[in-house]
């Protein structure tokens, strides 16, 4: 990008050298344009030779070559040079979006674990986890990070499951359950009998999605190649029958005459307002979408989103703000506050996200010389001594377990039951908090003729449909794994129309499988994963849904500007090519075919970037 952009700028220098000092001797002014013209125009020369020795005739970098070595020919050297310096200008912008477009996805190898623990002959031993065979027992610390698949076989702790399941609400595991690769131990030490060898794990298969949906993604064609392979043939073979038929069947005909015809053909044929405007108005486009807080990272997905017929969203830290709060408070035979209060000092020195949205709820200081003593009861919750009061929090296990008589709650979150000395004294339930504009973004998708949204969850089926059905969603499926949430996407592939695209939006490293085999992949970008955003087409910087609207409106305006500008450019250029073709078009016809016509369609197109930061 650098070493273009600097031959883009001495090749204008140049240019305006020759053009506005007029040397004594004409030769210099060529001369500088020729140097100028071979800075700027070099690379595309001998792209065009390659491709003439594979066999590839009729492309960009052909017509290029061939115009501008025309405008040469006819003694138009400012001609040529500017040719190829607005094509050049045009190639700058399209290689910035798509240089821009994609960065390693290395940084999901975060979730590839570096070791596994094997004890041997009483001493924990580090090796590769590829050296762990199916049936060998590994040891995992709290903080570390599972390396294969199986069942703990001793142990209890809580599992931070995001890097599979995209939930915040940490696990709990017993001994006998299932445990996979990549989620992170939180607390206990637990021993797991490896189920499943590491290329078989988890983890491995997720790594292995993302490169592989990766390279099923078809790029679309740039118009200007597909253009140049018809057009390009279509006015040479012109060219060429201008310059040798006539004088040749016409009477006193000359051959200079038709040559000087040919040329101007030629020069007229050059694409520049196709060549600048369409990269210009997708960089536009981009760049208006960047004003509202949404990256789009190349000119084929802002061309991709103007088709957008199913829009799939992931739901926690997508649809929901991912930080669980509570949601309501049912006090029995004490106060309300009182009760909120009893369990925040119950849950004080625990850093448990349940615990954490307690104390934030309750949201003043916590006074500990009244915590006499705490015990954190693992699967079943807290047992602490306030004052002289012993305060039970926890689940309907720990309330059967200490024979309370209690009321269950049917509520859909998690609920935090309390007994004081003995006696039930009400349930906190705490649940994630639905994002403020989630609402809004699905009926703005509906307004804008989205045939279907749809919702994939890692979540239980209850806390899916709830969201689902508070939002309006079409559809929804729930307690998804990775490789689930692909075989759904790649369902809804095959049942979309063959010109509709599927955008898929989420925010953990669980949904980057998905974001890779999408046409679209969204990412959520303030609080989303890196290896998320790095996979993803479109990365929203504010969280917000309602922006994918933001951005589907603008790729639609992007692509009418851009179809404008086709129309409007190829009927002028096949009206003066016509009549430069009978002689009747000067050059200042031509001159504005190419150059009058490239600034109008550039003055449309930088209508893209005005757009409103909603």
């Amino acid at each position: 990008m650098r070493k273009k952009g600097i031959k883009i700028i001495v090749a204008l220098v140049l240019y305006f050298i020759a053009l506005i000092i007029k040397f004594s001797n004409e030769w210099i002014n060529n001369a500088i344009y020729v140097v100028a013209y071979l800075t700027v125009g070099l690379e595309i020369v001998r792209k065009a030779f390659r491709n003439i020795i594979k066999g590839k005739v009729f492309d960009e970098n052909f017509l290029m070559t061939v115009a501008t070595i025309g405008a040469f020919g006819i003694g138009e050297f400012p001609e040529a040079v500017a040719v190829m310096l607005f094509y050049q200008v045009g190639e700058l912008f399209q290689s910035y979006a798509v240089d821009k477009s994609r960065k390693s996805i290395a940084s999901l190898m975060d979730i590839r674990p570096d070791f596994a623990n094997i004890e041997k002959d009483g001493k924990i031993e580090r090796i590769d986890p590829d050296e762990v065979k199916a049936g060998e027992i590994i040891v995992i610390k709290p903080g570390e990070k599972i390396p294969l698949d199986g069942y703990v076989v001793e142990g209890k702790t809580s599992l931070d499951t995001k890097a599979l399941t995209g939930e915040a609400l940490p696990k709990e595991i017993e001994e006998g359950e299932e445990v996979l690769s990549g989620c992170i131990n939180l607390n206990g030490v637990i021993k797991v009998k490896v189920t499943k060898e590491y290329g078989e794990s988890t983890v491995s298969k997720i790594l292995d999605l993302v490169e592989n949906a990766s390279n099923k993604k078809s790029k679309s064609e740039n118009f200007i190649t597909k253009f140049a392979r018809y057009y390009t043939p279509v006015v040479v073979i012109i060219a060429v029958i201008l310059a040798i038929l006539p004088p040749l069947i016409i009477s006193n005909a000359t051959f200079s005459d038709w040559l000087y015809r040919a040329l101007s053909f030629l020069v007229v044929s050059c694409p520049c307002a196709l060549v600048i405007s369409i990269p210009l108005s997708f960089f536009g486009g981009i760049g208006g979408a960047s004003k509202m807080g949404v990256l789009i990272k190349g000119s084929n997905y802002l061309e991709q989103l103007a088709n957008t017929e199913i829009v799939v969203f992931d739901k926690t830290g997508t649809l929901t703000e991912g930080i669980f709060e509570v949601q309501k408070i049912e006090a029995v035979g004490i106060s309300k506050e009182e009760l909120l209060k009893i369990t925040a000092y119950a849950e004080n020195y625990s850093n448990h996200p349940i615990s954490l949205s307690v104390k934030r709820a309750y949201g003043k200081e916590i006074d500990e010389k009244q915590i006499i003593e705490t015990e954190e009861l693992s699967g079943l919750g807290i047992v602490a001594k306030i004052e002289e009061q012993e305060v039970l929090v926890g689940n309907e296990k720990l309330m059967r377990e200490k024979q309370i008589n209690f009321t269950k709650c049917n509520e859909i979150g998690t609920v935090l039951y309390i007994a004081i000395d003995g006696r039930y004294a009400g349930y906190l339930v705490i649940a994630d908090r639905i994002k403020q504009d989630a609402k809004q973004a699905i009926q703005e998708l509906k307004k804008n003729h989205i045939k279907q949204t749809i919702m994939l969850t890692g979540d239980k089926k209850e806390v899916g449909e709830r969201v689902a059905k508070e939002l309006a969603i079409d559809k929804i499926y729930t307690e998804l794994l990775p490789t689930g949430k692909v075989e759904k996407v790649e369902e809804l592939l095959r049942e979309k129309s063959e010109k509709g695209k599927l955008v898929f939006v989420g925010d953990g490293i669980n949904d980057a499988p998905v974001l890779a085999i999408s046409d679209i992949g969204i990412a959520m970008g303030a609080l989303g994963s890196d290896a998320t955003i790095e996979t993803a087409d479109v990365v929203l910087m504010t969280d917000e849904p309602s922006k994918i609207v933001n951005a589907i409106q603008l790729a639609k305006k992007t692509m009418n500007i851009v179809k404008q500008n086709i129309v409007f450019a190829i009927f002028i250029k096949v009206l003066v090519l016509v009549l430069s073709a009978f002689g009747i078009s000067t050059m200042w016809e031509a001159v504005f075919a190419d150059v009058g016509v490239s600034v109008i369609a550039i003055i449309n197109a930088l209508r893209v970037l005005k757009v409103k930061n909603r």
